[in-house]
C-alpha cells in the first residue's frame, strides 16, 4: 500500500502519521522523545504503522456481514489485547534490565539476592495485574509504558520493601536506570506476535469463538501487508536531528498551520502549546500561515514546566489536569518561571494551600502567558484551534475557554482528541502534496 509519513520530533514526545494517496489518515504513533532521536523517530513510525494496520483490520472485518453487531466490540477486544501483549513484552524486558543493573550495583551476594527476590515479587505482581489494566472500555492511564509501569512499580515496590531493611530509594534507582534502557529499544517490531496474542485472547470470548476462522484470516492478511513509503517529511523542535535530508524538513509553524486546517477547515487562529515552546499562528482559508508569534527561549508555561511540577508533586503529568479540575478556590499565581517553580510550590504547600488549588492557579497562569502571545500574533479570529500536548490537559483547556470568552467573546474553539498529532499531520500533508506536485 502506498503511503506518506510525517514525523514531529518534539522535546518531550515524538509523533508520526501515516496517510494514503486520498489524504486519509491511516495511523498515528507517539512515543517519548529520547536522547537517541533516531530511536524516537523509529518507534513513533512503527507505532503509526501498527495503528494503520488496525484501521485496515477494521475495514476488512467490516466486510464480513455475519460479524455484524459484534464489529466494534470485536475491535475493542483486539486493540486491548494487542496493547496487553506489547505491555507484557516490555515488562519482561524491564525485569531483565533491573536484574542487570542490580548485578552491577550490589556490593555483596547477600544484598543482591535480597533485592532480586524483592524485585521478582514486584514484577510477578505487575505481570499478574496487567490484564486488568487493558480491558475494553477502560480508559488508558497513559500513552506511554514509562508512565504506566512507574506508577504500578512504585506502589508494589513500597509494599515489597516495607517489611525489609532494604532501601526503597535504591530499588527506585535501579528501576529508573533500567527503564531508560528499555525506552531506547524498539518493541513495535514484534507486532505480528502481539496481533497473534490478541487474536488468541479475543476468541476465548464465547461470542467471538464462532468467528475464529474469519478473525484468523483477516489478522494474517494484515500481518503480511506491506507499506510502500512514497515520501517522508519531518518537523518539530528537534527536526534538524531527524535522519532526513534537508529537503524533507519543514518548519513546525507551517506544519501546525496546515495540520490544523486539515482537521478544521474553517480554522483561522491556531494556538500550539508543546513541550518546549508556545506558538500562536494565523492562517488563511488554505491553511497557509499569514503571521505567527512564539514564546522566548524560556520553557515557562509549556509542557516541560508541567512535567517539572508533576515531578515536584510525585505525580504523572496526566494526573495534573484532573486534580486541578477539583479546585474550588484557584490560587493566584503570576509567575510560571521553571527555575523558581519548585521553591514556590513547596512554600505554598507549607502555608497550607491545597494541591488542587495551586495546580488550578498554575494552569491559569500558563494560559495567561499564552494569551499574550496570541494577542501579539493578531488576536483570536473564529474558528480557533488549540493543538499540542497541553491541549489534552482538561484544566488547561478549561482555563483557555474562559479567557478566550472574556477577551474575544463567543468564538468557536476546536480541540481534537488527536491534537497532539497536528504537527506530524501537517508534515504528512507536505510530503503527499509535494510528491504529487
Amino acid at each position: 500500500m502506498d503511503c506518506f509519513i510525517g514525523i514531529d520530533l518534539g522535546s518531550t514526545t515524538t509523533k508520526a502519521v501515516f496517510m494514503d494517496r486520498n489524504e486519509r489518515i491511516l495511523g498515528r504513533g507517539i512515543t517519548n522523545s529520547r536522547s537517541n532521536y533516531e530511536v524516537a523517530c523509529q518507534v513513533a513510525r512503527e507505532e503509526a504503522e501498527i495503528d494503520a494496520r488496525f484501521l485496515l483490520l477494521k475495514d476488512r472485518l467490516r466486510k464480513y456481514p455475519q460479524i455484524g453487531e459484534f464489529h466494534e466490540d470485536l475491535m475493542a477486544w483486539l486493540s486491548c489485547k494487542f496493547a496487553l501483549g506489547q505491555h507484557l513484552k516490555q515488562l519482561t524486558a524491564l525485569r531483565e534490565e533491573c536484574f542487570t543493573v542490580l548485578q552491577m550495583w550490589s556490593k555483596t551476594a547477600d544484598e543482591k539476592e535480597r533485592y532480586r527476590q524483592a524485585l521478582a515479587w514486584v514484577f510477578d505482581r505487575l505481570d499478574a495485574g496487567a490484564s486488568s489494566t487493558f480491558e475494553p472500555g477502560r480508559r488508558a492511564q497513559s500513552d506511554f509504558f514509562r508512565d504506566i509501569a512507574t506508577s504500578l512499580f512504585l506502589k508494589d515496590a513500597e509494599a515489597a520493601i516495607k517489611e525489609t531493611s532494604l532501601s526503597f530509594d535504591r530499588a527506585v534507582g535501579i528501576f529508573d536506570k533500567a527503564i531508560l534502557r528499555v525506552e531506547n529499544k524498539s518493541f513495535a517490531v514484534f507486532y505480528a506476535e502481539y496481533l497473534d496474542f490478541a487474536r488468541r485472547e479475543t476468541v476465548k470470548q464465547p461470542r467471538f469463538r464462532k468467528y475464529e476462522k474469519e478473525i484468523v484470516d483477516v489478522v494474517q492478511e494484515v500481518i503480511e501487508l506491506k507499506f510502500n513509503v512514497i515520501k517522508s517529511v519531518g518537523t518539530g523542535y528537534g527536526r534538524l536531528l531527524l535522519p532526513f535530508p534537508k529537503d524533507q524538513i519543514r518548519s513546525e509553524i507551517l506544519c501546525h498551520g496546515l495540520g490544523a486546517h486539515y482537521m478544521f477547515p474553517e480554522t483561522r487562529t491556531v494556538l500550539d502549546i508543546g513541550g518546549q515552546d508556545t506558538k500562536a499562528i494565523q492562517v488563511d482559508g488554505k491553511g497557509i500561515v499569514t503571521s505567527f508569534q512564539m514564546n522566548d527561549r524560556c520553557a515557562a508555561g509549556c509542557g516541560r514546566y508541567l512535567g517539572y511540577i508533576a515531578d515536584e508533586m510525585n505525580m504523572g503529568v496526566h494526573q495534573l489536569g484532573p486534580m486541578a479540575m477539583a479546585s474550588k478556590k484557584p490560587a493566584r499565581i503570576n509567575s510560571t518561571c521553571t527555575v523558581f517553580a519548585g521553591a514556590e510550590l513547596r512554600e505554598r504547600l507549607s502555608l497550607g494551600e491545597k494541591r488542587e488549588d495551586i495546580l488550578a492557579g498554575l494552569h491559569r497562569a500558563i494560559i495567561l502567558r499564552a494569551m499574550s502571545i496570541l494577542a501579539r500574533s493578531g488576536g483570536v479570529v473564529s474558528e480557533f484551534t488549540f493543538t499540542g500536548g497541553v491541549a489534552r490537559n482538561e484544566a488547561a483547556t478549561s482555563a483557555l475557554r474562559q479567557l478566550i470568552e472574556q477577551n474575544y467573546g463567543k468564538v468557536k474553539m476546536n480541540i481534537s482528541p488527536d491534537s497532539i498529532y497536528t504537527g506530524a499531520l501537517g508534515a504528512t500533508l507536505f510530503a503527499k502534496r509535494e510528491s504529487e506536485a
